[in-house]
């Protein structure tokens, strides 16, 4: 198989990096949740966390302001899905409160990253 180098943009972006370390804590906490969360709760979460990267991988990779300007909105519509989602968790007592502070602070830093992106997407679309 050959490997090719090439750079896409949303590599660079720390949001984007951040946003995909999310991904690999909210994968880690839900593995211990009940299973009878496995097609409720779990996979809600998993699918809304993912969803945060993906669509600033697909925003960046669009031609115009406009169209990275929605997909960074959806994108963070999806955090805040996690962030409600992990609000749940941590009153059904699946996730221990230090545990929840800890993804709490790491959300609001991404949460102001993307908004910043937002706010930037939408001056360029004007």
């Amino acid at each position: 198989m050959t490997t090719y180098n090439y750079e896409f943009s949303y590599r660079k972006l720390n949001v984007y990096n951040l946003s995909k370390e999310l991904v690999k804590d909210i994968y880690a906490l839900t593995d211990r949740f009940p299973r009878m969360e496995n097609y409720s709760l779990i996979n809600q979460l998993r699918r809304a966390a993912v969803s945060v990267p993906s669509n600033i991988a697909e925003g960046s990779g669009r031609e115009s302001y406009g169209e990275q300007h929605q997909f960074y909105n959806i994108s963070l519509g999806s955090l805040m899905e996690v962030m409600c989602q992990l609000e749940i968790a941590n009153e059904l007592d699946y996730v221990e409160q230090p545990l929840f502070n800890e993804l709490e602070e790491k959300i609001i830093f991404i949460h102001k990253m993307l908004k910043a992106m937002i706010k930037k997407s939408r001056e360029l679309s004007k």
